[in-house]
């Protein structure tokens, strides 16, 4: 009778396990996040709860702008510090998980790292940090869903605003304005790196954080870029030493930060990654 009575519980909690991770092959309706911004995500709503239960007074700071008014070299530097096979995967990058798998068995821990842009995407729309395997299964859930129903261009579109910089710093264009008094479709190929390095751990390296790490990382970044010819080294020291120029000394022959024009190195073009 005890057994049986086991039996039937393992069975009632396998299902509702099972029902539980299902729902997320129909919900929420990705599709509408083709054409619509997202709203409160998942990610900000946790660090709400986190100040609210600290009892600190405090607000989400974000600014959604499109992928036309961001740096190309934000685009290319966040892609290379966190999922440089973007363009080539369908939302997972096996070998990356592959590695983390084996690096986890030997520290007998659960860290599951190496996730895609799209897997992250996926977090902070919809989940919480939490790192136990049912969150990995619903987040692959909605990763395959996420590549199946955007764009790589949408994708990393909503990435980059919806993606955390810093206590309760959400989006580039937020990080932008806070790090360094300019909005996004300004930074240079340096800022970008700096903002790069934030974003596996947005509260310990922000461009704020100081530390011998961020600086090697952000580093390592821009020579990677240099390397790919998506930065003109000579190019990006003038845009830089521009910012210098106080008022009356003039400027007006200096050229604007790059964009999505034809002013700017061609490698820096957003997509085109390999």
């Amino acid at each position: 009778m005890r057994k049986k009575w086991v039996a039937g519980v393992a069975i009632l909690i396998a299902a509702f396990l099972i029902l539980n991770m299902a729902v997320y092959l129909v919900w929420p309706e990705i599709s509408r996040l083709q054409k619509e911004q997202p709203g409160k995500t998942s990610f900000m709503a946790y660090r709400e709860d986190q100040w609210k239960r600290a009892g600190v007074k405090k607000k989400v700071k974000q600014q959604w702008v499109s992928l036309s008014r961001i740096s190309p070299y934000a685009i290319k530097a966040v892609i290379i510090a966190e999922d440089d096979k973007f363009w080539a995967h369908e939302g997972f990058d096996f070998e990356a998980i592959q590695k983390a798998f084996e690096k986890d068995l030997k520290k007998r821990q659960f860290k599951a790292g190496g996730s895609t842009i799209s897997q992250q995407l996926a977090k902070n729309l919809y989940l919480t940090p939490s790192k136990n395997p049912m969150r990995k299964i619903k987040e692959a859930i909605l990763t395959w869903r996420l590549e199946r129903n955007l764009s790589k261009r949408r994708i990393i579109e909503l990435y980059l605003n919806v993606a955390e910089w810093g206590d309760g710093i959400f989006g580039i264009e937020a990080a932008s304005l806070h790090y360094f008094g300019k909005g996004a479709a300004d930074l240079t190929a340096k800022e970008a790196a700096r903002l790069a390095v934030a974003l596996p751990s947005p509260l310990r390296y922000h461009p704020g954080s100081g530390g011998n790490y961020p600086e090697k990382r952000a580093e390592m970044i821009y020579g990677i870029m240099v390397r790919r010819g998506i930065v003109i080294p000579e190019y990006d020291e003038l845009l830089s030493e521009s910012t210098l120029v106080g008022p009356g000394e003039g400027n007006g022959n200096l050229p604007s930060a790059p964009r999505n024009g034809a002013d700017q190195p061609a490698a820096a073009q957003e997509g085109g990654e390999k």
